[in-house]
């Protein structure tokens, strides 16, 4: 199969199925020398949807199948943000892999665009931003009325960005001064890099001395301040990042029990804790909504670091902006409130409890923590914390730090 047959047909499972494409692709048997340029085109043409429609929609009369559809979208990504890609490569090949009833029509579109050149929506609105950087417009609305323009402004360019590489040194294998050796590395703080190039495919992280990780989900895992001997609770933890890091600032002391709802997904916990050389896990399946009486009072720290709907993290995943609907945010609020409700009473006394999200909606953080103490009144809030992409180039978090009195 052509690469741009299978950037097609990965295209169509993502908008068909409600599939993401980096699973999608794991399982590719592609030419890897290929992969860069059908990732780059998969993730493209999904981040810039909205507006790769807009350049050839008026071109259009009536309905277009959805194959086509995208193959122009893919196209025109290939035509209008990639240098180096010849234009009459992009249309050919295009051509050749529709119907004959479609030849004539995809051409002509093509053409068009190409020699009309890149066309902006008018206005400084935010049905213009929408388009321009392919957000839902009710996701901008709600930004805007959480956040103010501005910040919305900034978050809608920051996720047309190509993510960072992070990563985040597991020092139970290797010290920081070893690891600074490879030129490749840039420490951004003790424990969190930027990895030019591809780092799972590294011996380093093979062998467990490197975990992949955002610079903000790690920095959620400090404020959990845990020390050697503690008992601690990951009650959402596959695939077990966050709790790798808990047992490394433990130094591999104590109890760690990390849980998940899905056999399959504790399998992945497992795995890694073994890789990088953690012997103080345990990974359980449970549901995290449903209370465990014998853990009542039995934990140090605790860690809900909820199911969400992934706001802050629309550059890894621009899927979620093509999947994601404003009914589905009340669903995902009832469950990371039961969550959180449930967790409350396996802290112990003077115990700390951490709440994070990896998204960007004041429902599912700050409204959430300040619904759960006026219910939990025996918890304080000590420090609330929202990190924006455009701070650092990490992913969009949130952290609340709750004790136990």
């Amino acid at each position: 199969m052509k690469p741009r047959q299978y950037i097609l047909e990965v295209l169509m499972r993502v908008f068909q199925e409600d599939a993401y494409a980096s699973l999608l692709m794991r399982e590719n048997k592609m030419d890897r020398k290929d992969m860069p340029f059908i990732s780059e085109v998969v993730y493209g043409t999904i981040r810039n949807y909205d507006m790769l429609e807009y350049q050839w929609r008026s071109y259009a009369s009536g309905h277009v199948k959805k194959k086509i559809a995208l193959l122009l979208d893919m196209s025109i990504y290939q035509l209008q943000y990639l240098d180096g890609t010849p234009s009459y490569a992009v249309i050919s090949e295009a051509v050749e892999m529709t119907g004959k009833y479609e030849k004539k029509f995809v051409n002509a579109v093509l053409r068009n665009v190409e020699k009309r050149g890149q066309v902006f929506p008018h206005g400084n609105d935010l049905k213009s931003l929408s388009i321009e950087t392919s957000h839902p417009l009710w996701l901008l609305q709600m930004w805007q009325s959480h956040y103010g323009t501005e910040i919305t402004k900034k978050l809608c360019q920051e996720d047309q960005e190509r993510p960072y590489a992070f990563g985040r040194i597991n020092t139970l294998k290797i010290k920081k001064e070893d690891l600074e050796k490879g030129d490749r590395i840039k420490f951004l703080n003790d424990i969190s890099f930027i990895y030019e190039g591809i780092l799972s495919r590294t011996s380093m992280f093979t062998e467990g001395k490197v975990v992949i990780q955002d610079i903000n989900s790690a920095e959620t895992v400090r404020h959990l301040d845990v020390h050697p001997g503690m008992d601690v609770l990951d009650a959402c933890a596959a695939p077990g990042t966050k709790s790798q890091e808990i047992a490394m600032f433990m130094e591999n002391k104590g109890r760690l029990v990390a849980c998940d709802l899905y056999e399959k997904r504790t399998h992945l916990i497992e795995e890694l804790m073994a890789r990088t050389g953690v012997s103080i896990c345990t990974a359980m399946v449970n549901d995290a909504k449903i209370e465990r009486p014998e853990w009542q009072g039995s934990f140090d720290r605790v860690l809900v670091d909820a199911p969400c709907s992934g706001l802050g993290d629309l550059r890894h995943k621009p899927e979620i902006r093509l999947h994601l609907k404003p009914e589905d945010l009340d669903e995902i609020i009832d469950v990371q409130k039961g969550i959180l409700d449930t967790a409350a009473s396996y802290a112990r006394k003077n115990g700390i409890l951490i709440y994070s999200t990896c998204t960007l909606n004041k429902k599912e953080n700050e409204e959430q923590i300040r619904h759960f103490l006026e219910i939990h009144q025996e918890f304080s809030l000590e420090e609330e914390k929202t990190i924006f992409p455009f701070e650092n180039g990490g992913d969009g978090f949130f952290m609340a730090k709750l004790r136990k009195m």
